[in-house]
C-alpha cells in the first residue's frame, strides 16, 4: 500500500523529478497536464490531460482521486479550486493562498513589497499600451516589461528606448498565460549577480540550501551554479526575506525565492513555492536534491543538514525549431567529459516535440571551482544533439 496519493498539476520535467522522489518514499503519483506523454507521466503511476485553467476538469481530478496532496507544478492553475478544496480539507502544497498570491507576479509583489515591506525594485502594472508607457515615466529607462502570468521567461522584454516599448508590450500580451492581459513594468536592475535561494519550510521550522546563482537569456534560466559566493551579511538578509515570506505564505515545501544582488544590497525579486528550474543543479549537488527536499517537506518526513558536495553547475540542452520528428545524440560524447576532478550527469527531459528555445534536457558536473564546473556543464551540453528527421 502506498504511504499517500499525490495529485501532480503540471508534468514538465520538475515534475518529473519530483515524482521520481516522491515514488521513492512510497507515493502514489497522478501526473496531470494538457497533454499526453508530458515527462511527469512517464514515471507516474497514472495520468489525467486537461488544462489546469478548466475549472470543471480540475474539479474532477480532485473529486476522482481524492488525494491525500494537491501539488501544483505550474503557476497557470484555477487557484479558486484549489482553494474551494482546502477549505473541503484537502491538502493544498504548500497552500492554496500562496498558490493563488504567486500565480501572478503582481500580487506577490504586492505581498513583498507592500505588506512585508521587503526591498524590491520600483514598479508599475499597466493593462494598455497607454499604462505601459507611464509606468516606464515611473521606473525610467531601462525598465523589463513581463506578463503578470507567464512562465520560463516568456514574454519578457527589456527596454531601453521609449520607441521599443509597443513591442515589449506586444511581446508579453502574445506570451501570457491564463486569462489576465496585464503586464508588469519594472525598474532595470543593474545587479552584479542574482540568485535563488531554495527554502524549505517543514514542521521543523525553516531551512536553506547554498545559494546558487544563475544566468539567463530570454527571461529563461541558461546555467545555473552553486554555491554563489555571498558576503556573510547579504546572505543573512536574504534568509531573512525569505523566511517573512514564505511563513506568511504558509505550509511546507520548497520555495524557490530570487534575488537581485547589487553591490552592497539583496532586492526581492520572485517566488516560486515549488522546486525551481535553476535547482536542477541539486540533482548533482547536495546529498538531498530539491525535489527530495520538497517531498520530505510535503511528506512531514525528517530534514537532515542539507550537505552541498562541492562546486557544481548546470548548462540546459535546447531545441532550435519545432519538430515531432526527432532523437537525442551525442551522449556518450557528453558522459565521456567526467574524470577524477569532475562528474558530469546528463538528464534528458522525454519531452514528445521541440520548439524554439525549448528545454529537452540539462547537462551537469562538478568541479574544483565554479568556473570549471560552469565550463564542463557547458561542453556537456553543446555534446548533447537533437537530430531532427526532415
Amino acid at each position: 500500500m502506498f504511504t499517500a496519493k499525490i495529485l501532480l498539476l503540471g508534468s514538465g520535467e520538475l515534475g518529473k523529478e519530483f515524482v521520481i522522489s516522491a515514488k521513492r518514499y512510497g507515493c502514489h503519483v497522478v501526473a496531470c497536464d494538457s497533454y499526453p506523454g508530458a515527462p511527469a507521466m512517464q514515471v507516474a503511476d497514472e495520468a489525467e490531460v486537461f488544462s489546469m485553467l478548466d475549472a470543471e476538469a480540475l474539479e474532477r481530478a480532485i473529486e476522482k482521486h481524492r488525494p491525500d496532496f494537491i501539488v501544483p507544478e505550474i503557476e497557470a492553475i484555477r487557484t479558486e479550486v484549489l482553494q474551494d478544496f482546502e477549505d473541503k480539507g484537502f491538502t493544498v502544497v504548500p497552500s492554496a493562498r500562496a498558490a493563488s498570491l504567486t500565480m501572478n507576479r503582481d500580487r506577490i509583489r504586492e505581498l513583498a513589497a507592500t505588506e512585508l515591506g521587503l526591498r524590491t525594485s520600483k514598479y508599475r502594472y499597466a493593462e494598455s499600451l497607454e499604462e505601459v508607457r507611464a509606468g516606464a515615466e515611473h521606473t525610467g529607462l531601462p525598465c523589463v516589461i513581463k506578463p503578470v502570468m507567464s512562465s520560463s521567461g516568456k514574454g519578457q522584454s527589456t527596454v531601453r528606448t521609449a520607441d521599443q516599448l509597443e513591442q515589449a508590450w506586444s511581446d508579453a500580451v502574445a506570451n501570457m498565460r491564463g486569462d489576465r492581459k496585464k503586464v508588469i513594468v519594472e525598474e532595470f536592475i543593474a545587479f552584479e549577480y542574482e540568485i535563488t535561494l531554495l527554502t524549505i519550510r517543514s514542521r521543523e521550522g525553516v531551512s536553506f540550501c547554498e545559494p546558487i546563482g544563475h544566468r539567463q537569456e530570454r527571461g529563461d534560466y541558461q546555467e545555473s551554479w552553486q554555491p554563489t559566493p555571498m558576503t556573510e551579511k547579504l546572505l543573512w538578509e536574504a534568509k531573512d526575506m525569505a523566511r517573512k515570506v514564505v511563513d506568511n505564505l504558509g505550509g511546507d515545501g520548497i520555495f524557490g525565492v530570487e534575488f537581485f544582488v547589487p553591490r552592497h544590497e539583496v532586492i526581492f525579486s520572485e517566488l516560486s513555492p515549488r522546486p525551481h528550474d535553476t535547482g536542477l543543479v541539486t540533482l548533482l549537488s547536495q546529498n538531498l536534491s530539491e525535489f527530495d527536499l520538497h517531498a520530505r517537506a510535503i511528506l512531514g518526513l525528517p530534514i537532515p543538514q542539507v550537505r552541498l558536495h562541492g562546486p557544481t553547475a548546470s548548462a540546459v540542452i535546447l531545441a532550435d525549431r519545432e519538430s515531432e520528428r526527432f532523437k537525442i545524440e551525442g551522449l556518450p560524447e557528453a558522459l565521456a567529459l567526467g574524470s577524477a576532478d569532475s562528474d558530469v550527469e546528463v538528464r534528458i527531459f522525454g519531452k514528445p516535440t521541440t520548439r524554439k528555445h525549448r528545454r529537452m534536457g540539462v547537462a551537469l558536473a562538478s568541479g574544483r571551482t565554479v568556473e570549471e564546473a560552469r565550463e564542463q556543464a557547458r561542453q556537456a551540453a553543446a555534446r548533447v544533439r537533437i537530430e531532427y528527421d526532415s
